[in-house]
């Protein structure tokens, strides 16, 4: 994050974050803005905040089935593979988000967004299946900023 940190409260939360991948290797994100700055458009991985007394995997689960429509049982998600704090800005205020990331594999799949929140049907623009290639030669905004090297490692171990 190249934003400096607020000097006043920062909202922590945990969220769990899914690699949706298909069988041609693709990696399934979303594209969309926050309220406060819509004129910055990025990319991210389907997911989101815990709700009370639920796993990060049972999140996973959760949150999948919510922005894409797609049910998967959790013994079929892989990890965490990896797992960081992001500090971001959101409609006004700062957060710290501790974040767990899962693999699923799908042989194909049209996402299904009509599971949206309204706020994710405010902000969220569309769904997209990147490659590798895709996501390295992109001049877009990813996050986490270090998706191409998590997605080759993962795609490499055969997660």
């Amino acid at each position: 994050m190249t934003e400096a940190l607020p000097d006043g409260e920062i909202l922590s939360r945990v969220a769990a974050r899914v690699l949706l991948i298909d069988a041609a290797d693709r990696l399934l994100l979303m594209r969309g803005f926050d309220p406060r700055q819509p004129q910055r458009r990025y990319w991210f991985t389907v997911g989101g905040g815990l709700d009370d007394g639920e796993s990060t995997l049972d999140a996973a689960v959760r949150e999948l089935f919510e922005e894409t429509g797609l049910r998967l049982p959790a013994a079929s998600l892989s990890g965490p593979v990896f797992h960081e704090t992001a500090f971001f800005p959101f409609d006004g205020r700062w957060y710290s988000q501790e974040q767990d990331f899962f693999v699923g594999r799908v042989d194909r799949w049209d996402a299904d967004l009509s599971g949206f929140s309204e706020i994710e049907r405010a902000t969220i623009e569309e769904a997209r299946w990147w490659t590798l290639d895709e996501l390295s030669a992109a001049t877009d905004t990813f996050y986490p900023a270090n998706l191409v090297t998590l997605l080759r490692r993962v795609l490499a171990e055969g997660a």
